[in-house]
């Protein structure tokens, strides 16, 4: 499917009602929900991710020096974590995509960092969308980013995918082939499933690329984006209940957005998640 393709379909998915006074509605019990401030920011990063126009360059955000402050204190608290608990394919990547420890990066410098070595690229989205829409794009090695940060008031915290979420849990891995090829290998999956069927997926996704780990030196370490991404998950990592990797469980096992996950599927080694879900996944797209 072509980049125009895909993008119109994605624009009449998450483009809101016109005239509608807010982009990115907020929930009440968002971090942000009461900050007028934040909420326009919200909706002015938003509207660069609505009238982006397929093949420019993906659209630069003036970051405000408070937005690169957020970004530096968790970058500084999630390195010493990455060290300890992050796998080391994971590892791998650090050194190649070299996202900046102080400020904020743009998409299209790390674009032009991973692409050249997988030709994955990150392209611009307002927020959440369909799984079979976010999937979707994985097969043409697309994958589709926020730019906006998290609250300041909840630096350790945010509700929802933002720019440390996607930057440093999943821009980072694109260095390597084996994520890349088990990420395009769940959107072709995704494209050709029925809709029960893609729920299954997008369950699987979330309990590996999202919040998985794998067992190296014989403890847990994360390949997750999610756990990768966030201090607290890193932390559970070490006392959390650790559920045996199966992924037909995982397919079918309900999962919470909203809150620290209650358990991890741990699996005996990254190669041997590759192998079982690259099998699991066959089923739909092989």
């Amino acid at each position: 499917m072509s980049d125009n393709a895909l993008l119109d379909t994605l624009a009449d998915e998450v483009r809101p009602d016109a005239g509608g006074p807010e982009l990115v509605p907020l929930d009440p019990d968002h971090p942000g929900f009461r900050d007028p401030v934040y909420r326009a920011r919200r909706n002015a990063i938003a509207k660069l991710a609505f009238d982006y126009v397929t093949g420019d360059p993906a659209p630069a955000v003036s970051y405000t020096d408070a937005e690169h402050d957020v970004w530096k204190h968790v970058r500084e608290l999630l390195d010493p974590r990455h060290r300890d608990f992050a796998c080391a394919e994971y590892l791998e990547c650090v050194d190649a995509v070299a996202l900046d420890r102080v400020r904020i990066p743009q998409l299209e410098d790390v674009n032009a960092r991973i692409r050249p070595l997988t030709g994955f690229r990150m392209l611009p989205v307002a927020g959440l969308v369909t799984a079979r829409a976010f999937l979707s794009f994985l097969a043409d090695r697309i994958f589709l980013a926020t730019q906006y940060i998290r609250h300041a008031s909840r630096p350790l915290y945010t509700p929802e995918p933002d720019v440390i979420h996607e930057l440093v849990g999943h821009a980072a891995s694109f260095a390597h082939p084996l994520y890349c090829g088990l990420s395009s290998h769940f959107g072709r999956a995704a494209r050709v499933a029925s809709d029960g069927d893609v729920e299954r997926i997008a369950r699987l996704y979330w309990f590996t690329l999202e919040f998985g780990a794998a067992i190296e030196d014989g403890i847990p370490k994360a390949y997750g984006a999610g756990l990768l991404s966030s201090v607290g998950e890193m932390d559970r990592l070490r006392d959390a209940e650790l559920r045996r990797f199966d992924c037909r469980t995982m397919a079918d096992t309900p999962y919470d957005p909203t809150d620290f996950q209650p358990f991890y599927f741990v699996a005996p080694s990254f190669g041997a998640m590759h192998e079982a879900v690259s099998e699991f996944l066959s089923q739909f797209s092989d």
